[in-house]
């Protein structure tokens, strides 16, 4: 499971649900924050003096990906606290500091706060696993 980035269940749509107003986020709006989020992080890695920079989240490493995700002092101590209940192997780690980035990056923060770091946590479903509160 420490391979799959990310794992969401979806319940099935019950007719309560139907009747509910469309959200307020349509599929061209996520669409324009995803793209927003991208050209994000080409530009970052566009503006390093580092030859580790990569455009994407997705690929960033060691050095690179600790220096872009900025994480403050209470999303590293989450960050560990999940590691240290189980929840994280050091793949995990890199894993979960890549998505909590990229959910940053989708608000428009310039650093990985706390609240990234849990949401990334529980879309890897590790928060459930390890006992670790948000």
């Amino acid at each position: 499971m420490d391979r799959i980035d990310l794992q969401i269940e979806v319940p099935p749509v019950t007719a309560a649900d139907l009747a509910l107003p469309a959200p307020a986020e349509g599929t061209a709006e996520a669409a324009a924050r995803v793209a927003a989020a991208r050209e994000l992080q080409a530009e970052r890695a566009a503006k390093a003096d580092d030859a580790r920079a990569t455009p994407l989240n997705a690929r960033a490493e060691g050095d690179w990906l600790e220096t872009i995700a900025d994480l403050d002092p209470p999303a590293r101590a989450l960050l560990a606290q999940a590691a240290e209940a189980g929840g994280l192997t050091a793949r995990g780690w890199t894993r979960t500091l890549r998505l909590a980035r990229t959910i940053a990056d989708l608000e428009g923060s310039g650093g990985v706060r706390r609240i990234h770091v849990a949401e990334a946590l529980i879309y890897r479903r590790v928060g459930a696993m390890a006992g670790v509160s948000a």
